[in-house]
């Protein structure tokens, strides 16, 4: 089939009658009307039903209208891309992170991005999974870290890393007679006060998942949803917690908090990059995508993420 017999067929849906949408794209009705028959033909099924009032679509003609769409919308993209291939990339480029992705790759990209893509504006938002996973839906955000990919409408994903999950405690307060460092199991930290997000968190689903499967319960004596006031509380002796490293590496630098691999079982999530393939991907976006990639990698390897790369 041909874009123009698309361009045609989108036009007639669009306008309802024959007369109509040859008017609009600036051809006479005969000729509109053979382009459709052609296409109708190519297809194998009738697009519109006719009547005197004009036209209306069949249930095929109503599933074409979508792919259709998508269609055109693939021309465009690319291209786009091929016009945008011998150009050096530039322009503002959206990325969503969790806060806790946040913590360990948002200086290290907007630095490495600053000095190898200098025409690129990367705009870095810290938000909770939920509003990403909406953003990206919406296509408001070029790209995205995610930990949970579930509910995506659309979604083109890279998984980077896997990452264990830590406990966490005051290096003054340490609860256990192996020093912080060594592996803990899960079942001894069932009678210590922990601090967690709340139950719509994609964290604390994830440990409230792990826990049903091995048979314990946690004492969950706090909730809070804030990354800061949830470190800021362990340090401060009123609680126990459980994070990803990447989330308290900066109080562990500082020796506020010392933390334990938890396994027996292990608490592990892989870490994704997303993108939405609907969303215009526009050269600095795509070179954005690329030097992600490397600098988690480069993280990875030199220990500042600690995790398993993909």
């Amino acid at each position: 089939m041909e874009l123009k017999q698309i361009k045609y067929f989108l036009a007639i849906a669009e306008h309802g009658s024959l007369a109509a949408a040859a008017e609009a794209v600036g051809i006479a009705q005969p000729s509109i009307s053979v382009q459709l028959k052609n296409l109708e033909s190519r297809l194998g099924t009738q697009l519109f039903i006719r009547s005197p009032r004009g036209v209306t679509l069949t249930d095929a003609g109503s599933v074409f209208v979508e792919r259709a769409h998508e269609i055109l919308d693939a021309v465009d993209r690319a291209k786009r891309d091929v016009r945008q291939a011998g150009e050096t990339p530039s322009g503002k480029v959206v990325f969503g992170f969790p806060s806790s992705v946040s913590m360990v790759l948002s200086v290290p990209l907007a630095e490495t991005i600053r000095l190898n893509l200098p025409e690129v504006r990367l705009r870095a938002v810290d938000a909770m999974s939920g509003f990403i996973k909406e953003w990206l839906d919406e296509e408001s955000v070029d790209l995205a870290i995610l930990y949970e990919t579930t509910g995506l409408k659309n979604a083109e994903i890279t998984t980077l890393l896997e990452e264990d999950l830590h406990f966490y405690a005051p290096p003054d307060l340490w609860p256990f007679k192996s020093p912080p460092g060594e592996p803990i199991r899960l079942e001894d930290l069932r009678e210590l006060e922990l601090v967690l997000p709340s139950k719509s968190h994609g964290l604390r689903m994830l440990i409230d998942r792990v826990c049903r499967a091995a048979g314990q319960h946690l004492n969950v004596v706090v909730e809070m949803d804030s990354l800061s006031q949830i470190k800021s509380l362990v340090a401060r002796g009123s609680a126990f917690t459980i994070l990803a490293p990447a989330a308290a590496g900066d109080f562990e630098e500082r020796g506020e908090l010392a933390s334990s691999v938890i396994i027996n079982p292990k608490f592990s999530r892989p870490v994704h990059l997303v993108r939405n393939p609907k969303h215009v991907r526009t050269r600095a976006a795509l070179e954005v995508e690329r030097t992600t990639i490397a600098v988690v990698q480069e993280l990875v390897t030199r220990g500042i993420w600690r995790g398993r790369l993909a």
